[in-house]
């Protein structure tokens, strides 16, 4: 063995840094988008956003020079800040002006409340109650085990572990104690708090209610035949109450009015907003697609230092800042056109979509979009991730449009989404005293065409939610 030169002549694909850089930006959604500028704004002087209303900082020509020497050395000037000129129409992307009020912040004088949670709810019915201070403790340590629907999920044997022994002497005593801070508990507001289980939270409800033949009737299905009304086994029970149809409907009813999760309603519930990207819109019967001009950063590069850098004044490190500025904005718009060119093709292809709904959805792959605009399938893929289309028929992601299709009798195909729309309309418009099995609404399907197997049937109802025949089945 010994060590050796070697030439040898290979072909290889490099990537650029700003190629590397205008991949990573056309995959990102548009929150994820705006939090990488605004990283490239923290970290790069001469970036700004288009649309701030930050007055120049420096006017004396020197104060600019010293302002640069102190970004050459990484010092910090927390009172300078770059201005506000355009330099160039090819270095700026989007356009139009903003509301000063849109920048503002909130109204002073408008109070915000936060949401309470269901643990504070009970603790502030706790605080009203004249309880012992032992038998408070024990209420309270209850309410903490609780889980977010209001249940409490664990074992009174199993909580007992948890407790000092020093405290509540023998197990079985603490044991019974729990139990009796449990009923506390299961009186606070919302009704059904601190059941173990969906019965006892339905049982807990019904005998809040004053009594009644309808109730007693409710209180038994409940106790003893919830299973067969999951089931939907309304034979089976009308038989071992003795009650009539309409005597069952009633019931069924007010159970369905009763809540199995109380403590949902105090769960905080993490809204997010989606901001679409493209905007489409019919003009002389032919639809159009448009940038959003919303979701799109506005940014330039800060004119000063860019004058400064041109005048050989100062360089180093801000010539690299200033090509990386430049590489980012092109990057941005090019990102955006790109998926605009995506959208308008998808909506073209989609016109009975936007016309007649989903019904009239037609098959299509990223290969037919990507030959079309002569770009790789993988970057279809890319733009077609995470960016939304608001539309008058409501906002889609891009992917939406694509999917598998079924072959038809006439030799064409149906699309996948266009049968479950089909399947949908014919499960909303059946008898409910005989609803459509699967095996059946394949063979409707076939009537019209379409091929389809009875598993594919099954596949799509499933993925709609749509329950089987049995659970469909009123009364």
């Amino acid at each position: 063995m010994k060590q050796t030169l070697q030439l040898r002549v290979s072909q290889h694909l490099a990537l650029t840094p700003q190629l590397q850089q205008s991949i990573r930006l056309l995959q990102l959604s548009t929150l994820e988008l705006n939090q990488e500028i605004d990283q490239f704004l923290q970290d790069n002087p001469l970036l700004e956003r288009e649309d701030s209303d930050v007055p120049p900082a420096f006017s004396p020509p020197e104060d600019v020079h010293r302002a640069l020497e102190r970004v050459e050395s990484g010092e910090k000037n927390d009172h300078a800040e770059p201005a506000e000129i355009s330099w160039g129409n090819e270095l700026s992307i989007g356009s139009g002006t903003r509301n000063s009020n849109e920048d503002s912040d909130s109204d002073p004088g408008e109070i915000q409340t936060a949401a309470s949670s269901l643990r504070d709810h009970l603790l502030a019915q706790l605080a009203l109650t004249t309880l012992p201070p032992r038998d408070r403790a024990l209420v309270g340590f209850l309410i903490e085990a609780l889980d977010e629907d209001g249940y409490l999920s664990q074992r009174i044997e199993d909580l007992v572990d948890m407790l000092d022994e020093g405290q509540l002497g023998e197990a079985e005593d603490r044991v019974e104690e729990l139990r009796i801070a449990l009923k506390h508990v299961q009186n606070f507001d919302p009704c059904g708090v601190g059941a173990r289980n969906p019965r006892e939270c339905l049982e807990l409800q019904l005998r809040d209610i004053p009594e009644s033949a309808l109730r007693e009737r409710a209180l038994c299905i409940v106790h003893d035949h919830l299973d067969q009304l999951a089931a939907r086994d309304f034979s089976r029970i009308k038989k071992a109450l003795n009650c009539s149809d309409d005597q069952l409907r009633e019931t069924h009813a007010l159970i369905l009015s009763l809540n199995p999760r109380p403590g949902a309603q105090y769960t905080n519930i993490d809204t997010r907003y989606i901001v679409p990207d493209v905007v489409i819109r019919k003009s002389m019967g032919r639809w159009i697609t448009a940038l959003n001009r919303e979701a799109m950063p506005r940014l330039r590069v800060n004119r000063m230092y860019a004058d400064l850098l041109r005048q050989n004044r100062a360089g180093g490190g801000l010539s690299g800042q200033l090509q990386e500025a430049k590489w980012l904005i092109k990057n941005v718009q090019q990102r955006f056109d790109t998926i605009q060119r995506v959208a308008q093709a998808i909506v073209e292809r989609q016109r009975a979509f936007f016309d007649h709904g989903e019904v009239a959805m037609r098959p299509l792959t990223l290969r037919e979009i990507a030959d079309t605009l002569g770009l790789h399938e993988s970057t279809i893929s890319r733009v077609t991730t995470q960016k939304y289309l608001a539309s008058p028929r409501g906002i889609y992601e891009l992917k939406y449009f694509f999917g598998s299709h079924v072959a038809t009798d006439s030799g064409g195909a149906a699309s996948s989404t266009a049968i479950r729309a089909l399947i949908k309309q014919l499960v909303g418009a059946e008898d409910g005293h005989k609803p459509l099995s699967d095996s059946r609404i394949t063979e409707i399907l076939g009537e019209q065409g379409i091929v389809v197997a009875r598993r594919t049937v099954a596949k799509y109802r499933e993925s709609m939610g749509i329950s089987p025949v049995n659970l469909r089945k009123s009364i």
